[in-house]
């Protein structure tokens, strides 16, 4: 059964499907009214929108599944292979208008009823861009790189349709055709260079690369509300799965505690990770006793076994925490 978060991302990735489609429609309209390569790129990155929005809304639905035997930590990894496609489809895109605007360089062609073309386009650019800055905010606050990815693809749109409004309109008043070519090319440069960006961000995540805003986020605030008994917290790694976020540490504990007060002591200090993210939180928390050189660093009050005086706490941050050594060792 999908999670009621899955399910907004869903319907939220069907209303950007439809309202591509219809966009779409409307942008082929314009072309086959004017003739514009410019028009024709934007229709033509629509495309592209269109495909990537499939792309994005099956990773959706495959992320969404519960895990199973096979794939023990969730489906969530697809939504980084579906971002690559859509990466890899944009950069495509941007390749087939640099050939169409060449060609037109080549073999210029004629413009015709401007005006009617520039109202469709500038409709869909103001509606692209409504959708594509929500459907960001949707997936930047559940961490769904395929949503992002699909609402960075409306607002790229968006922004090239400016440009070939405003474009357009300096050839309507000018009757300048060749400018129609160089739109395009700065339009397919725009295309290019957001498809990059997504492929990189996309690998970045299936090869695990650090989060380090996450990290630094959830590290200050296990230290702001750590306890005394939590005398260290090392080797600290964060890995996506879809809306799923895997930590895993190692946690310094005073040696003589019992099984069952180390378990409360790690149960405390997984709450506190789980309260400072709104995502759903999988953690893997290892004990290591303390040694002799933890007792420096170590505030737990009337300790029977101290064999070092109290000198002072380390401050965890971001740089300390994720390293894999205890603090205390010299």
């Amino acid at each position: 059964m999908l999670s009621s978060q899955a399910r907004e991302k869903i319907n939220l990735q069907w209303w950007i499907l439809g309202l591509g489609l219809c966009l779409m429609a409307a942008k082929f309209v314009a072309y086959f009214i004017t003739y514009s390569n410019a028009i024709l790129s934007d229709a033509l990155e629509s495309i592209v929108n269109i495909l990537a929005g499939g792309f994005g809304l099956y990773s959706l639905y495959l992320s969404a599944k519960p895990r199973d035997q096979d794939h023990p930590y969730g489906h969530g990894k697809v939504e980084f292979i579906s971002a690559t496609a859509e990466g890899l489809l944009i950069i495509v895109a941007g390749i087939a208008i640099t050939y169409k605007a060449i060609i037109g360089f080549i073999h210029p062609g004629v413009i015709n009823d401007l005006g009617f073309g520039i109202i469709l386009i500038a409709i869909s650019g103001v509606l692209n861009y409504a959708m594509g800055l929500y459907a960001i905010r949707k997936g930047r606050k559940g961490h769904s790189l395929a949503l992002e990815a699909s609402g960075e693809h409306l607002v790229s749109d968006a922004y090239s349709t400016l440009g070939v409004v405003l474009g357009l309109m300096v050839i309507f008043w000018t009757k300048i055709i060749w400018i129609d070519n160089v739109i395009a090319l700065a339009m397919a440069f725009i295309i290019i260079r957001s498809g990059l960006s997504i492929v990189k961000r996309s690998v970045a995540g299936i090869m695990d690369e650090a989060d380090f805003k996450l990290n630094k986020k959830v590290i200050a605030h296990i230290q702001a509300n750590r306890q005394p008994e939590w005398i260290d917290v090392h080797n600290f790694r964060v890995i996506k799965y879809g809306e799923v976020i895997h930590i895993d540490c190692h946690m310094t504990m005073p040696w003589y505690y019992s099984i069952r007060e180390s378990h409360d002591k790690m149960q405390s200090l997984e709450a506190s990770i789980r309260s400072s993210i709104a995502n759903p939180v999988e953690t893997f928390i290892h004990i290591d006793p303390c040694e002799r050189s933890s007792c420096k660093i170590c505030a737990v009050e009337a300790c029977p076994h101290r064999k070092e005086a109290y000198h002072e706490r380390v401050e965890w941050t971001l740089e300390n925490v994720m390293r894999n050594k205890k603090h205390g060792r010299e």
